[in-house]
C-alpha cells in the first residue's frame, strides 16, 4: 500500500504552502529523517523530512506550485521492493476535494441572474466505518495504517521487526501499489477575487516590473490587512531619556568583552519590555472572544527584517534571563532568521512584540499589532535634543517608544501604567541587573 505524503502544516497559522523544490527524485530510497522537499511557509523556507522508510513512488505535484493546501497528497512513497507505477509528470496543485457525502455542485450563475442549488446528491446507504489506528501497538507506523484500513487485528500478529515491532511483511498481504491507476491532472480551481478587493492596473506608459508575491509577501498583506480592519488599535507614546542606558552599556560590554558578548540597545529594550509586563500583568494578554487570556510569563517576538519580508523570533521567559542571555539569544535567532533557518518553535507564540527601527534613523514609529497578541512596542532612535535635565536644560538623547494596544484586551488606564513601566525602567537602568 502506497503512503501518502502530504503538505505538513509547519506553522499554527499555515494553511498553504509552496512546494519550493523537490530534493528526490522517483526512484530515490528515502529513510526516516531524510530531507525529501523545500516547502516556503507564511514564515520562511523549510525542509520536510521523511518519516517513513521506502523508494519516492510518485511526485504528484511539481515544484514551484503555489497555495498548496495543507494535507494535501504531494507524493506516494513505496516500500523497498514494491513496484513502482508508471512514471507521471507531477501535477499542479488542488484543494483537497471533501468527502463525497458532503460535495453539492452549484453553477456559478451569470451576471445578474440568481442562483438556484441543484438538489444534494442522495447519501450514501451507509456510512463507512471511521479509520481507527491503534498506536497502542508495537508497530510501524505503516503497519498500523495498513491495519486499521484492512479491519486486521494487530494483537495476535508475531513481529519479526527489531524488538518484536510488527512490519508490513508480517501482514501478510500482496503489495497492490502496481496496482494503483495513474493520478489524473485535476486543474486548480479559479481563485474568486470579491470585488471590494479588485486592484487597479499600473499606470499605462510608466515603465514597471511587476514580480509575483511570494506566500511570506501574501501572508504579511493578508494578515496585517485583518489586523487593522478587526482589531481596534490605541496608541500611547513614551519619550525615554537614553544617557544613563547607554553609559550603562558602554561599561557592561567593556567587562563582557572577554566573553565575546555584546549587548545592543535593543537588547536592553526587550529586557525592559519583559520587565514592564511583569509589573503590569492586565498588559500581557490576548483577547480570544468570550475569554480573556492572561500570560503569567512573558515570551517577546522580536521583529527581524529579512529577504522579501520580515519574521518574529521569540525570546522566551524574557523577564527571566540575564541581558548576557538575551543579548546571545537575539544574535542567534536574527542570524537564523535571515539565512531561513529557523525551526517552527523559534517562530511560534510570543505574548508581545517590539519592533524597533531606531537604528535606520527612525524619529518615531507606530506599529500594527501582530494578532493574536494584544500589544506591539515601536521604537525609534534616541535624538539628541534640549531636555529637563537635574532641574535644568541641557542636551539629552531621547527615544520615542509608542504601543499599540488591542481595546478589546487592555485599556487606556491599563496601557499607561505599563508604559510608565517601561519608561521608568528605560530611565533608571541599573532595574535591568536586578
Amino acid at each position: 500500500m502506497p503512503i501518502e505524503l502530504k503538505m505538513p502544516a509547519l506553522s499554527p497559522t499555515m494553511e498553504k504552502g509552496t512546494l519550493a523544490k523537490w530534493l528526490v527524485g522517483v526512484g530515490d530510497s528515502v529513510r526516516p529523517g531524510d530531507m525529501i522537499a523545500e516547502i516556503e511557509t507564511d514564515k520562511a523556507t523549510m525542509e520536510y523530512e521523511a518519516i517513513d522508510e521506502g523508494r519516492i513512488a510518485r511526485l504528484i505535484i511539481a515544484e514551484g506550485t503555489d497555495d498548496v493546501a495543507v494535507g494535501t497528497i504531494i507524493a506516494l512513497l513505496a516500500e523497498e521492493g514494491e513496484a513502482l507505477p508508471e512514471a507521471e509528470a507531477p501535477v499542479a496543485a488542488a484543494a483537497p476535494a471533501p468527502a463525497a457525502a458532503e460535495v453539492a455542485v452549484v453553477a456559478a450563475p451569470a451576471p445578474g441572474i440568481e442562483a438556484t442549488p441543484k438538489a444534494p446528491a442522495p447519501a450514501p446507504a451507509a456510512a463507512a466505518a471511521p479509520l481507527v489506528v491503534r498506536n497502542d501497538i508495537n508497530a510501524t507506523p505503516l503497519a498500523r495504517r495498513i491495519a486499521a484500513a484492512e479491519g486486521m487485528s494487530l494483537d495476535q500478529i508475531r513481529g519479526s521487526g527489531p524488538h518484536g515491532k510488527i512490519v508490513k511483511a508480517d501482514l501478510g498481504l500482496p503489495s497492490p501499489l502496481a496496482l494503483v491507476a495513474p493520478t489524473a491532472p485535476i486543474a486548480a480551481p479559479a481563485a474568486s477575487v470579491p470585488a471590494d478587493r479588485v486592484f487597479a492596473p499600473p499606470p499605462a506608459g510608466v515603465p514597471v516590473e511587476t514580480v509575483k508575491l511570494s506566500s511570506m509577501r501574501r501572508t504579511i498583506a493578508r494578515r496585517l490587512s485583518e489586523s487593522k480592519q478587526t482589531v481596534p488599535h490605541f496608541y500611547l507614546t513614551a519619550r525615554c531619556t537614553l544617557d544613563a542606558l547607554l553609559r550603562l552599556r558602554g561599561d557592561l560590554n567593556a567587562s563582557l568583552a572577554v566573553r565575546g558578548v555584546k549587548l545592543s540597545v535593543n537588547d536592553m529594550l526587550i529586557k525592559a519590555l519583559a520587565l514592564a509586563l511583569e509589573q503590569v500583568p492586565d498588559a500581557n494578554v490576548q483577547f480570544g472572544g468570550e475569554e480573556l487570556h492572561r500570560f503569567s510569563r512573558v515570551d517577546i517576538s522580536m521583529a527581524v527584517a529579512i529577504e522579501g519580508g520580515l519574521i518574529t523570533p521569540v525570546i522566551r521567559d524574557a523577564g527571566a534571563l540575564s541581558l548576557s542571555a538575551i543579548a546571545q539569544a537575539s544574535k542567534a535567532l536574527a542570524a537564523k532568521a535571515r539565512e531561513g533557518k529557523l525551526a517552527p518553535e523559534e517562530y511560534q507564540g510570543g505574548t508581545a512584540s517590539i519592533s524597533n527601527l531606531g537604528m535606520f534613523g527612525i524619529d518615531e514609529m507606530i506599529p500594527v499589532i501582530n494578532p493574536p497578541q494584544a500589544l506591539i512596542l515601536g521604537v525609534g532612535a534616541g535624538i539628541e535634543q534640549p531636555w529637563k535635565v537635574d532641574g535644568g536644560i541641557a542636551l539629552a538623547t531621547v527615544m520615542a517608544a509608542t504601543a499599540s494596544f488591542d481595546h478589546r484586551a487592555i485599556d487606556g488606564a491599563i496601557a499607561a501604567q505599563f508604559m510608565a513601566a517601561f519608561r521608568e525602567i528605560v530611565e533608571n537602568p541599573m532595574l535591568l541587573l536586578g
